[in-house]
């Protein structure tokens, strides 16, 4: 039978794949696809190792090392873009990262967890804080694009220095969110996985402590070798993106906010799933909405400075178009969600929005600028 651990081992072999895609000239979509596909096992890894590591270094650096490396992927991979100048693409990830968590994750993850139980549980208190930080996120992401439909005439700089100005404050914001629910509230997130994971012994607890404390070294190396390769293949992955997105007939737009997306997150979508299958709903939606709000409040922050002393103009003047479909997708996981209760069907509707999105962003002409 083929398990997920036996698939990830299998997608390795893209790694060699796409070296020999680049050095032997086989194309822009050979490259593309290989690398795409070679990032999803080393994604993979990279949680794992992150995962095991902060079993060691205990709860509160753990969960600040787990909320680190969680969108560790899609942060090198829009690095790379930036680098090479494709603004365009780097916001479209950012929103469709946004987007693919909160409907795609979270609809398989209630339309698998509600076709085994009837109703699964999940806590709302955290629920309605999450919401009202993706509110925020909507928020700082609509004004300096109102600013920029508004005013006739302003300049790029100001544009640029008001999108810093707003990055710093949502880093603030991120990190008093990690202080929140690791330290002060902390019993807010952990009852759900308390529960779940009650039936653990003390015992087996410590077993685990222990073989991953032998094996430290192992696991920081793991990780610093599997962020290297993320690295190395998305630049092979962005460097082929323009020619093999015209060779498949897709535009930048779509690529960037369906298809990366998938690629850099398709591990943790995994793990969502899984988790729901087994009932432990809590864990689902941290993973899967946490990482919305990582994207939203970390990364997309930590690009606009990034672009800032790279030379490259980041700012957070988005695509309109983009913006109506992270507040729709914000909007009905929100008001899904709300009551802390999912169902199947509550998945089936999270996944039409996404399919209705996904077809919308497929149709868009080309975008000037992206």
């Amino acid at each position: 039978m083929l398990t997920k651990k036996s698939l990830l081992f299998i997608l390795l072999l893209f790694i060699p794949g796409s070296f020999a895609a680049d050095y032997f000239h086989w194309g822009a979509t050979v490259i593309f696809l290989t690398a795409g596909l070679a990032i999803v096992p080393l994604a993979a890894f990279m949680g794992e190792a992150t995962e095991a590591i902060a079993v060691v270094v205990g709860p509160n650096l753990g969960g600040l090392l787990n909320a680190t490396f969680g969108n560790a992927t899609e942060l090198i991979l829009a690095l790379v873009a930036l680098k090479e100048g494709l603004i365009g693409v780097v916001k479209a990830t950012v929103t469709g990262s946004i987007i693919g968590n909160l409907l795609l994750v979270v609809g398989f993850a209630m339309l698998f967890g509600g076709l085994r139980y009837k109703e699964q549980k999940f806590q709302p208190v955290a629920a309605r804080l999450n919401a009202s930080s993706m509110n925020l996120a909507v928020v700082a992401m609509l004004l300096p694009t109102a600013v920029q439909y508004t005013s006739t005439g302003i300049e790029e700089q100001t544009l640029q220095n008001l999108s810093v100005a707003v990055a710093i404050v949502l880093i603030i914001v991120y990190a008093l969110t990690l202080i929140f629910s690791m330290k002060t509230h902390a019993y807010l997130y952990d009852v759900g996985m308390a529960e779940m994971e009650g039936g653990e012994s003390e015992g087996s607890i410590a077993e685990e402590q222990k073989e991953v404390n032998v094996n430290m070294s192992r696991w920081v190396f793991i990780l610093l070798l599997v962020t290297l390769g993320v690295a190395i293949e998305s630049e092979l992955l962005v460097n082929s993106l323009e020619e093999a997105t015209t060779s498949l007939g897709l535009t930048s737009l779509f690529t960037g906010v369906i298809l990366l997306p998938i690629v850099g997150n398709a591990a943790e979508h995994a793990t969502a799933v899984t988790v729901a299958i087994k009932n432990k709903m809590d864990l689902s939606m941290s993973v899967a909405v946490g990482s919305s709000l990582q994207i939203a409040l970390f990364v997309a922050p930590v690009l606009v400075l990034s672009g800032w002393f790279l030379g490259q103009p980041m700012d957070l003047d988005f695509n309109p178009f983009e913006l109506v479909a992270v507040a729709v997708a914000v909007l009905i996981t929100n008001s899904i969600s709300s009551d802390g209760r999912s169902n199947w069907l509550e998945g089936i509707l999270l996944l039409a929005t996404y399919l209705v999105i996904g077809l919308a962003f497929y149709f868009h002409p080309v975008v000037a600028g992206i």
